[in-house]
């Protein structure tokens, strides 16, 4: 039996991965979140020999301590993180401190046997792009945020151990995941969930800032198909969409996805932290997944039936 840690599992991300890791009964999966932004909801509502949730925060040593000491994994996925611009803006202490849990899941995973960790970064770590696509070859360090500077470290620390001990690891770069299991304080989900209540949808300054968004079943398919064709090893990896949206114009494809009556009003800019563009180089990820994307219309639909 397969032995894996997932932690920060009882997020969008983590806990969709959890969802998927535990039908196959020759893995067992134990969860760690200290469900400051996660929820036990989030995880699979079958009881099963295959899975174990333990509260747990993985920044304070003697906490994760406990769970790699007894379990010794064969594989550990780090998705805990403080997340989303104005959550990671409000906190800059806290978002420090995940490079404390960073330091901790290494250290532990080298003394305890661990064959590879998949690390989840952010597209953050671009800050304003330099070169668009976005490509993994080039990392401008010109963000002034927080967040994307404890993703910097973190991709650093990973490398670094891989070339001191040989400890294998996978940086995934993640752009925009979204899913049923997304909570609504992030972009897609909050304009899919006033559109559902026909509320005002807000768009901060015009809207002409543009991102690209991946559903969540197509980000759960690449990793695993990386992880069982051990893909990308020591390596980085973008995981996103090529579709660019503007801001504005995914408000108006919400509304007529949904065929709601909501209006959009306008803000003013963030003062900080709402890059202007954001399109990644995603070749690499593309050869390994070898199918379509999700389409948005298709996953905007989802997310709404999800939601009522």
């Amino acid at each position: 039996m397969k032995k894996i840690l997932i932690t920060g599992g009882a997020g969008n991300i983590g806990g969709s991965l959890v969802n998927k890791l535990v039908q196959d009964p020759d893995n067992f999966v134990v969860v760690v979140d200290n469900l400051f932004t996660g929820s036990i909801k989030k995880l699979p509502d079958i009881r099963s020999p295959n899975w174990k949730f333990i509260r747990c925060d993985v920044n304070d040593f003697e906490d994760i301590s406990q769970v790699l000491l007894s379990y010794h994994f064969d594989l550990v996925f780090h998705y805990a993180a403080v997340v989303g611009v104005q959550r990671t803006l409000s906190n800059p202490m806290l978002v420090l401190k995940d490079i404390d849990g960073i330091r901790n899941i290494l250290k532990l995973s080298k003394r305890t046997g661990v064959k590879r960790i998949f690390y989840s970064s952010s597209s953050e770590v671009y800050g304003e792009p330099v070169e668009v696509p976005q490509n993994e070859r080039t990392t401008p360090l010109n963000s002034r945020l927080p967040y994307a500077i404890v993703k910097n470290v973190g991709e650093a620390y990973f490398r670094s151990f891989n070339l001191e001990f040989g400890l294998d690891y996978t940086i995934f770069r993640f752009f925009n995941t979204y899913g049923p299991l997304q909570s609504t304080d992030f972009v897609i989900t909050k304009f899919i969930e006033a559109a559902i209540k026909n509320d005002p949808i807000t768009v901060y300054g015009d809207g002409s800032q543009s991102r690209t968004f991946l559903y969540i079943d197509d980000n759960i398919d690449f990793t695993l198909q990386t992880l069982n064709g051990n893909h990308f090893v020591n390596d980085i990896v973008n995981v996103g969409s090529d579709f660019e949206i503007s801001i504005l114009k995914l408000a108006q494809l919400v509304k007529e996805v949904l065929n709601s009556g909501s209006k959009i009003v306008y803000l003013p800019p963030l003062q900080e932290g709402d890059m202007k563009r954001r399109y990644p180089d995603i070749s690499k990820m593309k050869k390994v997944l070898s199918r379509e994307l999700t389409s948005l219309e298709y996953g905007i639909r989802a997310v709404a039936d999800s939601l009522k």
